[in-house]
C-alpha cells in the first residue's frame, strides 16, 4: 500500500488523495450577503449535518488553493453571519457549476447562474428557489483551522427555518430520496448521482446482533462467501433455535446446500442461510 504522511505532500497532491479518498460529498449550495446587502451564491462540499438538537449544520469554505485568498463567502458570513445552505440535485447541477466560477466579489451568482433568489423569512440572505431543500441557519462559530491555500474554515450553523418542497415529501410527509435526487461530489471532477439504481437500503441495527466473531470458522473462512455476506449472517440476532433448524432441516435438499444459502442469502432470510450452513457442516 501507498503509505503517505501529510507533511511530506505538497498540498494541491494532499487535496487530491483527501478528496478522492472521502466521498461521495454532500454540497453545501451556501447563499449569502456582505454588509451592503450584495447577493453571494457558492458550492462547498466540504459540508454535512452534525447534530439534530440543537440543529446544526457546518460547511468549510477553505481558502483558494490558488492564490491563497479567503472565498467571499467567508468574508460575507464574518459581516453578516447569517446563509442560506440550499440543497443541489441533479437537474440544477450545471447551473450550480457556474456559480464554482471565481467571479469577483460583488457578482451576482444568481444572475451568472440564472438561478431565482427567494427572500427568506429569518434572515437577510436569499433562497434558491431550484432548490427542494432551502434552510436558513445563523452563524454561531466560525473556527480558522490555518493560515494560505487550503486552509480550512468551519462555519458552525444553528438552523433556524427549511423550506422542502412538497414534490419531493412521500405520503408520510417525509423526504423521499428518490425524489430528491441529490448530487455527491467526489474527486476531481467527478460527481455522483442518487438515481433509484445507485441507492439501496440498510436496515438499522437497532439491537446487539450475532457478531462476525460467532460465526464458525469454516463460515467465515468460506471462499463461497464474501465479506457483505458474511456481514449479513453476523446481522442475526442470533444462533438459529431448532425450532428453526428443524424446519430448515425438512427444506433441505443434500448436494444443493450452498445454491439454497445463496437464495436464503439473496431473499433476506440470514437466519435460515446460518442454520442450513450449521446443518450441512454436522
Amino acid at each position: 500500500m501507498l503509505v503517505i504522511n501529510p507533511k511530506d505532500l505538497a498540498i494541491p497532491q494532499l487535496h487530491q488523495y483527501l478528496i478522492g479518498s472521502v466521498g461521495p460529498r454532500p454540497i453545501c449550495f451556501a447563499s449569502t450577503v456582505d454588509s451592503n446587502g450584495v447577493p453571494n451564491l457558492a458550492p462547498f462540499s466540504f459540508f454535512n449535518v452534525f447534530s439534530a438538537n440543537p440543529p446544526i449544520l457546518v460547511f468549510a469554505p477553505n481558502n483558494s488553493g490558488r492564490t491563497g485568498e479567503p472565498k467571499h463567502t467567508l468574508l460575507n458570513v464574518k459581516q453578516v453571519p447569517e446563509v442560506v445552505i440550499n440543497v443541489v440535485t441533479a437537474s440544477m447541477v450545471e447551473q450550480m457549476n457556474v456559480a464554482a466560477a471565481p467571479w469577483d466579489r460583488g457578482v451576482s451568482e444568481f444572475e451568472k447562474a440564472g438561478f431565482t433568489p427567494v427572500a427568506s423569512e429569518l434572515i437577510r440572505p436569499f433562497r434558491v428557489l431550484e432548490s427542494p431543500s432551502q434552510i436558513e441557519c445563523k452563524v454561531i462559530e466560525i473556527k480558522e483551522m490555518g493560515q494560505g491555500g487550503g486552509a480550512g474554515n468551519l462555519v458552525i450553523c444553528e438552523v433556524l427555518r427549511m423550506h422542502i418542497h412538497e414534490r419531493v415529501l412521500n405520503e408520510e410527509g417525509k423526504i423521499d430520496q428518490l425524489k430528491m435526487e441529490l448530487v455527491g461530489r467526489l474527486g476531481g471532477s467527478w460527481y455522483s448521482k442518487t438515481d433509484a439504481a445507485a441507492l439501496f437500503e440498510l436496515g438499522q441495527p437497532m439491537s446487539v446482533t450475532l457478531g462476525y466473531d460467532r460465526l464458525p470458522d469454516y463460515v467465515k473462512h468460506s471462499e463461497r462467501l464474501s465479506a457483505n455476506d458474511l456481514g449479513k449472517l453476523s446481522s442475526v440476532l442470533s444462533m438459529p433455535d431448532e425450532l428453526l433448524m428443524g424446519a430448515v432441516r425438512l427444506d433441505r435438499q443434500v448436494g444443493e446446500e450452498w445454491t439454497q444459502v445463496r437464495e436464503y442469502i439473496d431473499k433476506g432470510d440470514y437466519d435460515k442461510a446460518l442454520a442450513l450452513l450449521l446443518l450441512s457442516h454436522e
